[in-house]
């Protein structure tokens, strides 16, 4: 078999693995072993690879930055810093039509730019959040279409585990890849908040003003979310500045959202025991899944898939923006049974060399690099609120379990829509992504 006929074998085998409910890390470790064994015939080799594969990846500096941003992630959900910031953008916005959903977006993102997790922003945003929608009378599919579309913002606002997977994948500058997202993300808020506009224009009923709040506990509110801003700002301008290297900035950053969440959160020592477990979980799914990763694509390296699509990409005289398109299409539809780390790990080895051997005109190897990071990213994100999987759809339903499933699903379209338009304008604009970039080059 060729290269390629090998690589649909493989993908074929995994995919049947992930039907029956093998985990996805299992999955992709024994579809890989298997295919090693198939194209080398070397039991002893296989042994080897695998002794070396698990060293190379674990024993890497970067990845200590992914449980330091869980663990920020963990304090800012056990430390209750998420009321604190909807009760800032809801005592601005709430006394507008609408105005609560769009608060509760808005405190999304920012609960995102200090939590990196999408399941933990739609999670524990939904909790904050959904008790006052339900209370002013918003109906069920905008309260909860607007949290579980809201909860992508925590992958989209800067940190976000997803980017420094990818960073890691292909070598790439973490710092660069959060600033090129800060645009982007910033977009992707105020899209979600001009559908909850429109929403509430053509059904005026679907989201009631709440009431107007004095510019004494507007003040109050704005000044108790500050040292979250500074968080952010820390991290961010860390990375890309310099004076910091990502796992120096994450751990800043962890442990001020920790003394944060004590301080001003309320966090005890039983909110501590949580978020080090929660931490610790959450690592080692990722670490799993990251070795299943190494050993698939030791096997696709070996089995020449990638190179063989990256030539015949090539030699096939397709437009690269249409061969962009196409690889933005297949995301969508494995978006439909994969997660988003799945995902990114599992298509980047495939995806990028095609990428990087189209030509772009104006763009340079690495600010297309930079520019398909965030592309995916956002079409990644889609996943998570589109059927049949949609997990922030079902995290938000399963808080919400008086609004049946499909009006839930029925109230994430019109922000999908917003989703297909951002995509549109970041395709056919890269300077979108890559501005801030070029701005604040070092």
């Amino acid at each position: 078999m060729s290269g390629i006929e090998v690589g649909f074998v493989i993908f074929g085998v995994m995919l049947t693995l992930m039907v029956v409910r093998v985990p996805i890390g299992v999955a992709m470790f024994i579809v890989g072993a298997g295919g090693y064994l198939y194209l080398t015939g070397n039991a002893p080799a296989l042994l080897n690879s695998l002794k070396n594969l698990g060293y190379a990846r674990l024993s890497n500096y970067d990845l200590v930055v992914i449980p330091l941003f869980l663990l920020m992630g963990q304090f800012a959900t056990h430390g209750g810093l998420s009321r604190a910031l909807f009760r800032c953008v809801s005592a601005f916005l709430g006394h507008r039509k609408g105005g609560v959903a769009i608060a509760a977006i808005g405190a999304c993102a920012g609960f995102g730019a200090i939590c990196g997790s999408s399941l933990a922003t739609a999670a524990t945003m939904g909790q904050v959040a959904l008790p006052e929608l339900r209370r002013y009378g918003y109906s069920g599919a905008l309260a909860t279409g607007a949290l579980a579309a809201g909860g992508t913002l925590g992958i989209m606002i800067p940190p976000s585990v997803p980017l420094v997977i990818y960073a890691i994948l292909t070598q790439e500058s973490i710092g660069k890849l959060f600033v090129a997202a800060v645009l982007p993300g910033i977009i992707a808020m105020l899209g979600y908040m001009l559908v909850v506009r429109i929403v509430v224009s053509l059904n005026p009923k679907a989201g009631p003003a709440g009431p107007a709040v004095a510019w004494t506990e507007k003040l109050t509110s704005l000044i108790a979310v500050l040292p979250v801003l500074l968080v952010f700002f820390v991290v961010i301008v860390g990375i890309y500045g310099g004076w910091a290297n990502p796992t120096e900035a994450a751990a800043i950053g962890a442990a001020a959202c920790g003394i944060l969440a004590m301080t001003s959160g309320g966090m005890r020592a039983k909110g501590l025991v949580d978020s080090a477990l929660g931490t610790a979980q959450a690592t080692a799914m990722i670490y799993l899944v990251l070795l299943g990763a190494d050993m698939l694509n030791t096997t696709l390296a070996l089995s020449q898939m990638p190179a063989e699509l990256a030539h015949w990409v090539r030699a096939s005289g397709l437009a690269p923006l249409l061969v962009m398109a196409l690889i933005l299409v297949i995301y969508i539809f494995l978006g439909c049974v994969m997660d988003a780390l799945a995902m990114i790990l599992l298509t980047i080895p495939i995806f990028y060399p095609i990428v990087m051997a189209l030509d772009f005109p104006g763009l340079s190897a690495q600010d297309k690099s930079i520019w398909f990071g965030i592309l995916a990213l956002m079409v990644v994100e889609i996943g998570l609120v589109h059927p049949p999987v949609g997990m922030n759809v079902y995290i938000i339903n399963r808080l919400a379990r008086d609004v049946p499933l499909t009006e839930t699903f029925k109230g994430v379209i019109p922000f999908l829509l917003s989703d297909a338009v951002r995509i549109t304008l970041l395709v056919f604009f890269p300077v979108i992504s890559l501005y801030l970039v070029h701005t604040f080059r070092r």
